[in-house]
């Protein structure tokens, strides 16, 4: 089934939420803004996730 996921992104930690085909949260995890923690949060799900949206604000563009 495919998944998509969410990052709500803030200046020192970010909020991943993985989602199934059927709009139901999987899990919510707190983060460090690290792309390791990010993508070994992910690896369980492998190539399930289709896509990821990330809401953040101008003022932390730069943290991607």
């Amino acid at each position: 089934m495919a998944m998509y996921g969410g990052i709500d992104l803030h200046s020192n930690n970010l909020v991943l939420v993985p989602v199934d085909g059927d709009g139901q949260q999987v899990r919510v995890r707190k983060l460090a803004t690290d792309l390791r923690a990010i993508l070994e949060e992910l690896l369980p799900f492998g190539e399930a996730i289709q896509g990821l949206a990330v809401n953040l604000t101008d003022t932390h563009s730069g943290c991607l």
